[in-house]
């Protein structure tokens, strides 16, 4: 079993649920909150990649952030190194890849709390950072988890996405899912056997965890897939 990219992929899921944390939580609320028009183009647009094919994402991906690109100028003159094939092309094609998984959780936790809990705290003063971080988090921590867990776990499988971007750099960017692949091409079916038998059951219990989560909760939150 190739351990390097065993540890790759978690740092890699980390890193992404962090970010998704950080950008995920206020958009899932804008989107759960909000009573502004044009809410629907943004649920479609954070839904895309679970109906887009990872190698055309990974592909406009390559294109957003490779050499000739604003960005990858930009990267490229600030660190010395492209940002294709390396690590941080692959957090930025997974945070893409793996935003539904994160947002709509997010958005389905924060739709049912109660909206005259929320109007109430702002009856009474409360700002709405603060009716946000004291009342809407809390009632909404089981969806929160939820989606953390679906996201660190998605992004732990991915390939398409991560092999287009990154590449298949031994240390650098081969993730588990390739690390199988390569096992699969190598005819060591035996390798491949245990490293894909570990994702299954890290799979089975990301899914037991979420579900119990669910009945916990006794709500359902959409599960993308």
């Amino acid at each position: 079993m190739d351990w390097s990219a065993v540890a790759l992929s978690l740092r890699l899921a980390a890193a992404t649920t962090i970010v998704l944390l950080a950008i995920g939580l206020p958009l899932a609320s804008w989107l759960a909150l909000s009573g502004r028009r044009g809410r629907w183009a943004v649920d479609a647009l954070v839904a895309l990649p679970l109906v887009l094919p990872p190698t055309v994402l990974g592909y406009y991906v390559l294109v957003m952030l490779g050499p000739r690109s604003p960005i990858g100028r930009a990267f490229e003159t600030l660190t010395g190194s492209p940002i294709v094939f390396s690590f941080s092309g692959l957090l930025v094609a997974s945070v893409l890849y793996s935003l539904p998984f994160a947002v709509q959780p997010f958005a389905a936790a924060f739709a049912a709390v109660d909206r005259t809990l929320i109007e109430t705290a702002w009856c009474l003063g409360a700002s709405r950072l603060r009716t946000f971080t004291r009342i809407v988090v809390p009632l909404a921590r089981p969806g929160i988890i939820a989606g953390a867990v679906l996201t660190f776990a998605h992004t732990v499988g991915e390939f398409g996405v991560v092999l287009m971007v990154g590449g298949n750099l031994p240390g650098v960017t081969r993730t588990v899912s390739i690390s199988i692949y390569d096992d699969v091409q190598a005819l060591d079916y035996a390798r491949a056997g245990r490293t894909a038998a570990l994702l299954l059951a890290f799979s089975f219990v990301v899914l037991a965890l979420t579900y119990r989560l669910q009945r916990r909760s006794g709500r359902a939150w959409p599960i993308a897939s």
